[in-house]
């Protein structure tokens, strides 16, 4: 019981609240159910999937999909997201997220998890971030876990059990301390020679983000552990320094030797880097980064909730609400959140267009080298130039993606977006440059077109559709594909149905 309550106490002590009555706490076979602390409430609200920001928010929808309204689609779409991952599962479906709540419901639904085959085609690994039972499997599998099959974990997470929640941050041994438990991040901070331990209360209200809200990579397995998720971290968080590390890996160190590929891109040849989803990365050295302003301050605000001020554990945009724009105004004392908001639009404005034209380039770059390795009748060999080529495409891909996986539309550091993406157009127009020079300057005519008509959008492909060669037929890109074999959905969720 001593313990039971010193948790119960250490959650409020960690966030600053007084300690609650014993009216408060409720005891339901035997184990303690929290249901009226104000820090579970708000931690309930993450269950709210119905709001969206101007370029971000909650709802469900596809992201490439610019057409649909809600749910389907949204006004802020990136077209070419289909045609950019083409040969990799990403291109299968890839959907706003709903938050931290449905992180297990929806990877156990996703597309990208073959569905229709015993084998899932990707590994456990893809658990780490969704769940709070990885202390757990590993302490059970040791380091199999990472490359064990997927499939068998969807039992004990029927209904969404274990979703992401209090012990992914706070140590329920330890009064409730924000604890690191992921194992990736605690290996790349002893490698820059760092100890969490020794982390202020403040750089844990960031590293604890950085848990998850980061870049990463599988271990080859042939070098390191296989599936082992690697933060890229060891030149530096830039995308210059990761795409760098990538390009040099230290068997010993990083898990890859040479160059590290995810996946080869089906038309281009090129083989590609998927980036993830760097926040922290972004974050790290922005204005409010340098300043010591904590990935908690804006969005986990303090919030009064009868006599007590708490902070949030509703995780989302500050922009979705006045209590939430209260995070600005601890800081912006003599703005308006009206103002505050608009600030963030104009930055989002700015990089999202560059965004979409850093896209349309590297869709172009795909397309030229795929005319330069199919042109007939070469004057002069040309494999050298090509392969020179699609250096630059997995270049401007990778600098693209760094923006585009960055889930803040580029607000988190809007000079550090700009400027990776300015680098992203270069490059894939240097690409587009090198596949024409291959030719002696044969294809110059037939890449003289708009990019959407030189390459329409993807807008529907799923790995039941590759089943079907009428699909495969329906656009020119996905004739690069092979056909799957026919078969049906052998898991739903977390049942079984064949």
């Amino acid at each position: 019981m001593k313990k039971i309550l010193a948790l119960a106490i250490g959650i409020l002590v960690a966030s600053g609240s007084p300690v609650l009555q014993a009216e408060d706490i409720d005891l339901g076979e035997g184990n303690l159910q929290f249901r009226n602390m104000p820090q579970y409430q708000s931690y309930l609200q993450n269950n709210d999937d119905s709001q969206m920001t101007e370029y971000g928010g909650s709802v469900p929808h596809r992201k490439h999909d610019g057409i649909n309204p809600l749910p389907k689609g949204y006004k802020h779409a990136q077209p070419y997201l289909k045609n950019l991952w083409l040969g990799y599962p990403f291109s299968y479906q890839y959907d706003r997220a709903r938050g931290h709540t449905y992180a297990i419901d929806d990877i156990f639904k996703i597309d990208r998890i073959n569905r229709y085959s015993e084998q899932a085609g990707l590994p456990a690994t893809c658990l780490n971030c969704k769940t709070n039972t990885i202390p757990k499997l590993i302490e059970e599998k040791g380091e199999e876990f990472w490359a064990s099959e997927f499939h068998q974990y969807r039992p004990m997470h029927d209904g969404g059990k274990h979703t992401i929640g209090c012990t992914n941050c706070h140590d329920p041994d330890n009064s409730m301390r924000l604890t690191i438990t992921s194992i990736p991040l605690d290996e790349a901070l002893k490698r820059a020679g760092k100890d969490w331990r020794q982390a202020s209360r403040n750089e844990m209200r960031s590293l604890v983000c950085a848990q998850c809200h980061v870049e990463y990579y599988f271990e080859t397995g042939v070098h390191g552990v296989a599936a082992k998720p690697h933060f890229p971290w060891d030149y530096g968080m830039n995308p210059d320094q990761m795409y760098e590390f990538f390009r040099n890996g230290i068997p010993e160190r990083d898990g890859f030797k040479g160059q590290f590929v995810d996946w080869i891109h089906a038309v281009s040849k090129t083989p590609m880097i998927k980036t993830q989803h760097p926040e922290y990365e972004m974050y790290y050295d922005s204005i409010h980064g340098a300043n010591g302003v904590s990935c908690a301050d804006c969005h986990m605000p303090r919030v009064r909730v009868g006599p007590a001020t708490i902070s949030s554990h509703h995780w989302t945009s500050p922009l979705k609400s006045d209590e939430g724009m209260s995070a600005c105004m601890t800081c912006h004392s003599d703005k308006t959140p009206e103002f505050m908001k608009s600030r963030v639009i104009y930055h989002q404005e700015k990089v999202w267009r560059q965004l979409n034209i850093a896209q349309e380039k590297s869709v172009r770059a795909h397309e030229a080298v795929r005319m330069a390795m199919e042109y007939p009748d070469l004057p002069f060999p040309n494999e050298t130039i090509i392969n020179e080529a699609r250096e630059m495409v997995r270049k401007g891909q990778w600098f693209w993606d760094y923006v585009s996986a960055e889930n803040s539309a580029g607000f988190h550091n809007p000079s550090k977006s700009l400027e990776t993406l300015a680098y992203s157009q270069q490059y894939s127009d240097e690409a587009v440059r090198l596949a024409i020079r291959a030719t002696n300057y044969a294809i110059v005519a037939d890449l003289d077109q708009p990019i959407q008509e030189l390459v329409p959008p993807i807008m529907e492909h799923s790995r039941k559709l590759q089943q079907s060669q009428e699909h495969l037929d329906s656009h020119p890109w996905l004739r690069y594909l092979p056909l799957l074999p026919e078969a049906d959905l052998v898991w739903d969720g977390y049942k079984r149905v064949n």
